[in-house]
């Protein structure tokens, strides 16, 4: 099973993502990943909060990152589910998701992220996101569902 550094995760969102601010991708460790995306003025909404639409792109990217540490840069892993439940207010300053792999079978990944604001140690959004894996993905040790 192939596992990816921080750069080499970071270099696959810059080449698969070339004219999107992509987030950044800080650690990796063991099935777990830390991913930060800086939130700028135009992310955010009225009431003063960050919007949710960038929280599930973080909360769906972390997860595909965590899941590519895994497996490799097999890049045609696609999300086939993903809920999120927005828990408090966030901070107008960078979010920070970690991504942990619950399940790696043949065909699916499940992930679960947590999003928090820089600095703070409370949960703002907490997501599980499913992913369907490629049919040639190496994985001899794992189950079929």
């Amino acid at each position: 099973m192939a596992h990816l550094n921080v750069a080499q995760l970071q270099e696959i969102m810059n080449s698969a993502f070339p004219d999107v601010d992509v987030p950044q991708v800080e650690e990796v460790h063991g099935d777990t990943v830390v991913v930060c995306q800086p939130v700028l003025a135009h992310h955010e909404r009225p009431g003063g909060t960050v919007s949710g639409p960038l929280m599930m792109m973080l909360a769906d990217t972390t997860a595909w990152v965590a899941v590519l540490a895994q497996i490799g840069p097999v890049l045609l892993a696609v999300t086939t589910s993903l809920h999120i439940d927005f828990l408090r207010k966030p901070d107008m300053t960078d979010l920070v998701a970690r991504g942990t792999v619950l399940k790696l079978g043949r065909k699916l990944a499940v992930v679960d992220v947590a999003i928090y604001s820089r600095g703070r140690d409370e949960i703002v959004a907490k997501a599980q996101v499913t992913y369907s894996m490629p049919s040639n993905t190496p994985d001899a040790s794992r189950d079929a569902r």
